[in-house]
């Protein structure tokens, strides 16, 4: 059976900025049978993630992400219909996920390395898997039950960067819904901030690209601020860390605003930042969703009521198609997306 599958065609270097062309679509035959323990699936919906910026360097920089290899097949979080199954677990009909899907239109996969999911805890939004109601959504609600210090009626002031990315969008809902008094986002566009307030319930959204953060941020934060959910690093985070109260609390979900440099993760704090930071007693610990496994099953129950409830609003920016996974790979690193951003490989779920 011919299927097209995506290669990665080129490092953008250490220093680079990735461009579409580091990724290209291939034809490739796969097998028209498959083993013991083996389905075959076909590819419904792909993920694109910061995260994956490491992988297209030869070394990742990380003991727990893989390099991608050059001309070898791509992959990360997807999900899928199981078309055919030798599997004792999984049927004909299954919808299934993984952390390391190819990037391909249909694949043949052991079945041991797939998660079942109910489209019930989606409402049939068979993507929300890769986004709220998946990795991203763990990484928010986890990070900010673990390393927030959140506690109700306390009147905590809570900044989240990358607003209106796939963690941020969420996390700012997530720190209300766990006893904020006040959220405010940092995004890049007013027409992400306008979302951000009108839609996610953010009490004031500050884009980065205009006007002077630091008094932006004063005027929405006169408390200080508590907890910073943190996406970007870099600049932003530094004029953020310098408004931050005593004994108040980072979560380091991610610092893209670095992943296109070599520098180790996470990066370190200019000196007079990590002056405050020791100063104000400030916990900025790396955060790990995957030293949570414990709290997945529960997490995502969790989260899935509260999308059920109307109480979590979900964003996407979905493109077609598996021609376009490089394209949208890079838009999602240069913030073109709101929300999760997600590649429709397949709408088809009839056997």
């Amino acid at each position: 059976m011919i299927v097209q599958q995506v290669v990665l065609n080129s490092r953008p270097g250490k220093n680079g900025n990735p461009v579409a062309e580091n990724f290209r679509l291939e034809e490739v035959s796969i097998p028209d049978t498959i083993n013991e323990g083996q389905v075959q699936v076909r590819t419904l919906y792909l993920s694109v993630d910061p995260y994956m910026r490491c992988r297209m360097n030869e070394d990742t920089g990380t003991d727990y992400i893989a390099p991608w290899q050059l001309s070898q097949v791509v992959d990360g979080g997807g999900v899928g219909i199981i078309e055919l199954s030798k599997h004792t677990n999984l049927t004909k009909g299954d919808f299934v996920t993984s952390f390391y899907w190819p990037w391909q239109t249909k694949a043949i996969l052991d079945g041991n390395s797939l998660e079942k999911v109910d489209p019930q805890l989606v409402d049939g939004h068979l993507s929300y898997f890769l986004g709220a109601i998946g990795m991203p959504g763990l990484t928010s609600l986890i990070g900010v039950q673990e390393k927030g210090h959140v506690t109700p009626g306390s009147n905590q002031t809570m900044v989240v960067s990358g607003a209106a990315g796939a963690c941020g969008s969420l996390a700012g809902q997530i720190g209300h819904l766990l006893g904020c008094s006040r959220v405010v986002g940092i995004c890049g566009t007013q027409e992400k901030c306008l979302i951000l307030t009108s839609e996610l319930g953010f009490d004031a959204a500050i884009n980065y690209k205009k006007g002077n953060v630091a008094e932006q941020l004063r005027e929405s934060c006169p408390a200080g601020v508590d907890v910073y959910f943190d996406n970007v690093g870099g600049d932003i985070s530094d004029t953020v860390i310098s408004q931050m109260n005593q004994n108040s609390h980072i979560i380091l979900c991610g610092q893209i605003s670095q992943y296109n440099k070599d520098v180790p993760y996470p990066p370190p704090l200019p000196p007079v930042i990590e002056a405050i930071q020791k100063e104000r007693n400030i916990t900025r610990e790396r955060f790990m969703v995957l030293n949570y496994k414990d709290k997945f099953e529960p997490g995502i129950l969790q989260l899935s009521q509260w999308f059920k409830e109307g109480k979590l609003k979900i964003k996407e920016t979905v493109i077609n198609g598996l021609e376009n996974m490089g394209a949208a790979f890079q838009s999602m690193m240069t913030g073109g997306n709101i929300g999760k951003q997600i590649v429709c490989i397949s709408k088809d779920i009839s056997l």
